[in-house]
Parts: structure tokens; C-alpha cells; sequence
């Protein structure tokens, strides 16, 4: 969920010391933060070194970002790849965007990937003039990020959001449910537009009321916990009593509002009622979970057998790629009924909107 504005390259170069640090082309469905982590054995296969550049957040979201540092982990235990990591910083400019992947290649990565749709343009300019490295990006199939050496690795994201949907709306006592998202671009309206669509499915005088936290070109909507609170407040201030956010970082902000108000929320991407602050887990009614973690694992693993995936490669339902949580056990007695609308969105017999 993000992207980038303009600060000097330079800027970034200084900000990224980046230390070496351990840790089939397909369509089918299926200034700078860095940090390190501690070298892994080596698994049997091609040697992996990474450099994953997260969006905005970074690995610490709770979120989206949070996802793809599971499946970083994965693969440094299983597989013994090293890694390099690095976050990008709300209004830097493309140049500093690239200058982050051209840094992790100088370095000696072998495999990079860009976590968010905000890493397409800069994936797509650094991995033309690297043939022999191995892209990944998440969140984007457009010609942008496109090459003979990248993997486009999306999901759908409304399938999942039917399901929190339905959830919403069969849990609802007043009859109306609300939506934060991030920033509002064509990616989080898939959320949105899955959210509608299931909670008009489980009751179709539900009244669902959306509110974005930024318009791009600003993407702080993804990392402001403030703004959150805020919208989750006037959402529930207005009569909404289920909330759904996928606002990246910003949730935590609809969660601490949640439970001041008595309310409840949904997650996005993990599972937040296990990733969430403590405090905070109760509120949650359960989160769509978009296994960004899988995705990252099956690049690097490919890499490792020296299959890599090139092409766009889709996780929805049908993958597993995106799901409804049952952690607390607050829709253990509605879990027939979304697993019903699973099914049939999986054989096809509901054909979930992209767009609101």
C-alpha cells in the first residue's frame, strides 16, 4: 500500500549504510530506514542475497509491511538467504527511490524487492539496467514495473474484503458499518469495494460509510495513527459500530478508537488480533488477511531452486492468497455463513466488484 516524492539521492545514499546481514514467468493465482539482521545456514541451492525495500512504516506496521518481513524470516530460516532491508520515507522523490534498490545490487544482492505498489516506476528503470538481478514488487501488474526479470506479485484484495464485509454486517446491531482506508487510490478502493459488497450481500439495507485518511500524491494515510483515530472516531461518532481499515500503519489509530468508543474494528493484511498491541486485541473482529508473507517466500524460494518467478502472479481465494481471520473467536457463529461466500466466490457464482 504506498509511494514516494522528492528529497536528494544523496540524502538516501547517506541514510542507507547497508551491511550484509543474514537472516517462470506465470499468471496463474496463486532519507532512508535500514536495518539488518543475523546470517542463517545457507540452504542446499542457488545463494540468495536480498535487499527489500519496505514502503512507508517499514517492518514494524503491524500491517502490510509487517507481513512481508514474516515471509523475509521465513526464508532466512529455512532457506539461509541474507538480507538487507531499508524503508522509504513519506515525500521522497523517484530518484532516491531508485537510488535505494541501485544500492542494495552495489552491495551484492542477487534477489530485490519492492514492497508496494510505490516501488513500481523505480523497479521497473533499476531492474532494466540490472538484467542479471532477480525484482519482486508487491501490489503492482502495470507496465511501469514490468520486465523479463521481474515478478508482479498481487492479490485480490476485494475477495478478502468481501468476507470482513459480510462479517461486519451480520455483527452489526445499528445497521451501519464504516471504512478507513490509507490514501485513496484504485488499490485500496479494491478493499473498499469488497467490503461493500460483502456487507450488502449479508444485508442489503446495511449502510456503509467510507472516509480516506490522504489523496495522493501524499501517502501518509498509510503511517499516521493520529489521523486513524480520528476518522474511526467520526465513524463511530456517526453510528457505525464495525469498522474495517486498511490503512496500514494509521490502524493502530482505528483499533485505540475502537476501544474507547465500546466498538469494534477489523484488521488488514496479518492477523491483528495477534499482531496488534495488547490492548488493543479485544476490538477486533477479525482482519483481512493478505498473505503478502506467502509471497514473498515463494519469490525467494524459487530463487533459491533457481526457478525464479517472472511474470504477474495472483494470490486470491481460490491460492489461498487472501482469507478472514478467526482469531478471538468473535465469528465462530457466522463462520458458516463467510465460509458459504467463500466457496461461491471461488466457483464463481459471485463476482466481487474492483471499484466502489
Amino acid at each position: 500500500m504506498r509511494h514516494a516524492t522528492k528529497v536528494a539521492a544523496v540524502v538516501a545514499a547517506a541514510a542507507l549504510g547497508l551491511a550484509a546481514c543474514g537472516s517462470s514467468s506465470d499468471n496463474t493465482p496463486a532519507g532512508s530506514n535500514t536495518s539488518a539482521g543475523s546470517t542463517g545456514t545457507q540452504a542446499a541451492g542457488k545463494k540468495i542475497v536480498v535487499g527489500i525495500a519496505y514502503g512507508v512504516g517499514g517492518r514494524g506496521d503491524q500491517s502490510f509491511n509487517a507481513s512481508a518481513a514474516v515471509g523475509l524470516d521465513k526464508a532466512k530460516a529455512d532457506l539461509g538467504v541474507e538480507f538487507k532491508e531499508a524503508t522509504q520515507v513519506n515525500g521522497e522523490s523517484e530518484a532516491a527511490t531508485e537510488e535505494r534498490l541501485q544500492q542494495f545490487i552495489d552491495a551484492g544482492a542477487t534477489h530485490v524487492i519492492g514492497v508496494g505498489f510505490a516501488y513500481a516506476k523505480a523497479i521497473g528503470t533499476v531492474a532494466k539496467a540490472n538484467p542479471d538481478v532477480k525484482f519482486a514488487i508487491i501490489d503492482d501488474a502495470s507496465p511501469d514495473s514490468a520486465g523479463a526479470n521481474v515478478a508482479q506479485l498481487t492479490f485480490a484484495e476485494e475477495q478478502g474484503s468481501f468476507l470482513v464485509g459480510a462479517a461486519a454486517a451480520l455483527k452489526s446491531k445499528t445497521n451501519t458499518v464504516g471504512f478507513v482506508g490509507g490514501v485513496a487510490t484504485d488499490l485500496i478502493k479494491k478493499f473498499e469495494a469488497g467490503y461493500i459488497a460483502g456487507a450488502k450481500a449479508a444485508n442489503p439495507s446495511i449502510v456503509v460509510k467510507s472516509q480516506y485518511l490522504s489523496q495522493p500524491p501524499d501517502f501518509s494515510g498509510f503511517n499516521d495513527p493520529a489521523k486513524g483515530k480520528t476518522a474511526a472516531e467520526g465513524l463511530y461518532q456517526g453510528g457505525a459500530d464495525v469498522v474495517y481499515h486498511a490503512a496500514g500503519g494509521s490502524g493502530s489509530g482505528v483499533f485505540t478508537a475502537a476501544k474507547a468508543a465500546g466498538k469494534l474494528a477489523i484488521g488488514v493484511d496479518s492477523d491483528q488480533a495477534l499482531t496488534a498491541t495488547p490492548d488493543v486485541r479485544d476490538v477486533i473482529l477479525t482482519s483481512m488477511i493478505k498473505k503478502v508473507d506467502v509471497a514473498v517466500y515463494d519469490f525467494l524460494k524459487s530463487g533459491a531452486a533457481g526457478t525464479d518467478i517472472t511474470g504477474n502472479k495472483v494470490y486470491d481465494l481460490k491460492a489461498g492468497g487472501v482469507d478472514y481471520a478467526t482469531t478471538g473467536g468473535k465469528v465462530d457463529d457466522i463462520k458458516s455463513k463467510l465460509d458459504d461466500y467463500k466457496q461461491k466466490i471461488i466457483a464463481g457464482e459471485i463476482k466481487v466488484p474492483t471499484a466502489p
